[in-house]
This record gives C-alpha cells, sequence and structure tokens, in this order.
C-alpha cells in the first residue's frame, strides 16, 4: 500500500489487498461510500443480512482515519454520562450508555468472528492534566459504579499512577478494565477482508463525483455508476461537498501521531507498566500505548486546514516530551497526520437525507468503537428496524455557525481559547 504519510502502521500493515476501479454500470440493494469503519461494518452486516452491497473507495480502504488513528477503543460515548443526561435526558442516556457498550463489544466480536490479526489488548487509563479535575474524576466514577452499575472502572490516585508510568505530568487518573485498543489499520484490512469474504462488492480508486436521489438512488463515478435502493455515506472527514445536508454538521480538523524507535522492555514498561492505552484530559487531546515491538505511538496536535506541518515529527515529539521528557534521545521513526471530523458538542451525527440514504460521521476522536457500531445500526435501519439508529440520530448535533462556509475561523478561534486554556 502507498504511504504518502510515512504511517508506520502501514509499514507494519500485515495484509496487502487490492481492488479494482469501478468502470460499469452496476446495480445491488445498497451503495455505501466511504472504505473506513463505518463503511466496512456496514458492508459485513448488510452482506449478514442478505442485501447485495457496492462500497466506493476514493483511495484505498483504510486510507482515511480509520488506518491512521491512535488505536483506542473506548468504553462510552464521547461525551459522559453527567453531560448526556443533562442534554438528552436520564433514559436516553442509558440508552445511549447501552451503545457504547456495545459498540466494544462489537469491534471485539468483528475480531474474534473473522480471525482479524490487529494487536488487540485490554485496558483503558485516562489521566488528569489539571489538580482541579480529579475531584470531579472520583465522583464520575462512582458514578458510573453506582448508578450504571458498571464496576470495570475505578479511580486511580497520584500515588498509583506514578507506579504505573514514569510520567509525573498528571494528578490522577480513571483505568477501565474493558477499554481496548488495537493496530487501527490492520483492523480495518481485516474488516475489508471479512466484507469481501461475505460478497460485498468493493471499488477502490472509485471517488464518488455526485449522487442522484429519487425512489433509489444513482451514485456517479469518474469511469461508472451504481444503482441501488439505498446510500450509506461513511466519508466523515472526507465528506467535503459530496452531501452539503450532512456536511454542515462536521468540521474536518487534522490530528498527528509519531512511532519512536523500539524501546527497550524495562523503558517501555516504564512508560506503560501495564500495557494500557492511556489519554489526557486536555482539550487538544494527548494520547499514546505501546506497539506490539514496543514502540511508544503518541498523538498529540492539531491543525484546522487542509495542510500538514512540514515536520511532523518535531510537530509531535514537542508534545511527548512534555509527558516524558526522558525519552529526548530516542529516535522517532515514523510520523503521519490523518483528518478526522469533529461536531459542535463533540458527540456523532446520525442521521437520513428522505427516506433512503444514511449517514454516520463525526466522530470526535471516538471513532474505532462507534463507527463500528454505525455499521450495524445503519444495517438494522436499512432492514426496517430503526429504533437503535435512532438512538443516536436523535442525539442534538448542531450546525456549525455559518455552515461549511464560516466553520473554519468559528472553530479555530474556539480551539485558540481551550488551547490557552490547556495551557493555564
Amino acid at each position: 500500500m502507498s504511504d504518502p504519510i510515512n504511517s508506520w502502521y502501514t509499514a507494519s500493515a500485515n495484509r496487502e489487498l487490492s481492488f479494482p476501479t469501478l468502470d460499469a454500470n452496476v446495480e445491488a440493494d445498497v451503495c455505501i461510500i466511504g472504505g473506513g469503519y463505518t463503511g466496512l461494518s456496514s458492508a459485513i452486516h448488510l452482506r449478514e443480512k442478505g442485501y447485495s452491497v457496492v462500497l466506493l473507495e476514493a483511495e484505498r480502504v483504510g486510507w482515511g482515519a480509520s488506518g491512521r488513528n491512535g488505536g483506542h477503543c473506548s468504553v462510552g460515548q464521547r461525551n459522559d454520562q453527567d453531560e448526556l443526561e443533562a442534554s438528552v435526558g436520564k433514559d436516553h442516556a442509558r440508552q445511549l450508555w447501552g451503545l457504547g457498550l456495545e459498540a466494544v463489544d462489537t469491534v471485539c466480536d468483528l475480531i474474534q468472528r473473522h480471525d482479524i490479526q490487529c494487536e488487540l489488548k485490554s485496558g483503558d487509563l485516562h489521566v488528569a492534566a489539571k489538580p482541579g479535575e480529579i475531584d470531579a474524576m472520583q465522583r464520575y466514577v462512582e458514578k458510573l459504579n453506582r448508578d450504571y452499575d458498571y464496576q470495570e472502572v475505578r479511580y486511580v490516585d497520584k500515588t498509583e499512577l506514578q507506579s504505573m508510568s514514569s510520567t509525573r505530568r498528571y494528578y490522577g487518573g480513571c483505568l477501565d478494565t474493558r477499554g481496548r485498543h488495537l493496530h487501527p489499520l490492520n483492523y480495518a484490512l481485516g474488516l475489508a477482508a471479512a466484507a469481501a469474504k461475505l460478497g460485498a462488492s468493493i471499488y477502490e480508486q472509485s471517488r464518488a463525483i455526485s449522487y442522484r436521489q429519487g425512489e433509489g438512488v444513482e451514485v456517479e463515478t469518474g469511469s461508472g455508476t451504481v444503482k441501488a435502493k439505498y446510500l450509506v455515506l461513511g466519508c466523515n472527514g472526507y465528506l467535503e461537498k459530496l452531501a452539503p445536508l450532512a456536511a454542515r454538521r462536521i468540521m474536518p480538523i487534522n490530528n498527528y501521531i509519531l512511532a519512536t524507535e523500539p524501546l527497550p522492555e524495562t523503558t517501555a514498561r516504564a512508560l506503560i507498566r501495564d500495557d494500557c492505552a492511556m489519554s489526557d484530559s486536555l482539550f487538544v487531546i494527548n494520547y499514546w500505548k505501546l506497539s506490539a515491538d514496543n514502540r511508544l505511538l503518541f498523538g498529540g496536535g492539531e491543525t484546522y486546514t487542509k495542510r500538514f506541518p512540514k515536520d511532523m515529527k518535531t510537530f509531535v515529539r514537542k508534545h511527548m516530551l512534555a509527558t516524558y521528557p526522558e525519552l529526548d534521545q530516542v529516535a522517532i521513526d515514523y510520523a503521519w497526520g490523518g483528518t478526522l471530523a469533529v461536531t459542535v458538542n463533540r458527540m456523532p451525527s446520525f442521521g437520513r437525507i428522505g427516506a433512503n440514504i444514511f449517514y454516520a460521521q463525526g466522530y470526535s476522536g471516538h471513532g474505532v468503537p462507534i463507527a463500528t457500531l454505525a455499521g450495524k445500526l445503519i444495517s438494522e435501519a436499512v432492514a426496517g428496524t430503526a429504533e437503535r439508529f435512532d438512538i443516536m440520530a436523535t442525539v442534538p448535533t448542531p450546525i456549525f455557525p455559518g455552515g461549511t462556509l464560516l466553520r473554519w475561523p468559528g472553530l479555530v478561534l474556539g480551539m485558540a481559547w481551550y488551547a490557552m486554556l490547556d495551557r493555564l
């Protein structure tokens, strides 16, 4: 697989997949646009229900955020249960919690059923960047234990945290043993192989240019068309102008990751004693984990235009050293960036355009589990049972002020404000 961004994930991909370019006019029950987790999970679940599927990918499967992200697979929704109870009510919030648990279980189930080798590991340790966050973090753990009967999460005080990781930047944390982490590109490639084996027709280098909607849909690419009863939009940060009604609810942003050289076992265990995934509470979040060959994979820093920094290694390294200054002499072998999509309130945007177009997007950094779940819920909705899809679709995801035209300057100003609060 070609890799213009020098990703360690591509360098360590465990399979090479190649699918043809669409050069004909074809028909299917469902056309899916996007070869990431949303589209691939949709394809698998739709094929398991007996629907014929054509999937169009503009580049290669797993080329976008699904093949470049941090690989964290956390429990719950992007917003915590306190926020959800306040915004949608306790009953709806409890339904969302259940779907958040199911999302992680769905990832694990797909990996097991389709024998996907993607370095699946357990443990998610979220740490507090400011001392004032400790009381709220403890109360939230107690709330999950008490109100949601969720016993897999516990509070970790500063002393214990310092035995679990050599970083001295943080003040405590919460450890969720049901959380998972994985190699995101190998997971995506495994999903693609599973979808193809089930009979989905996958086409790469087949960018959807436009679609027409009526009783069915007709999707046009540069060299072919797809006629289908239903359309699934799984484009996320790469939606652009294809579907303006959906695009106005998301904002593409770029995030960056580095991979160090392989570290000695003693160094790796000092950084993350129990080999869990770690992330912090800053608004512009830092997140990190260890690879199977003991590289530190560290994500940090964002930009808000289509241009990536010229020197991504230096761009991310400063964030890594703020957490682990002892790594100042460690070589950085890889650094890469990718585009994801965020929403105004950071909750994913699920919805319909008319009666036969479904979309899911705006995962805001929580895409491994929720995008996978999205494909499952979309398949149910296509089959006529939309109640669970609507649990997600009825969560408010406001339109960016000014729509797609003015969303960028507003986001930049907002992110600059929160970045300043992070520094304070």
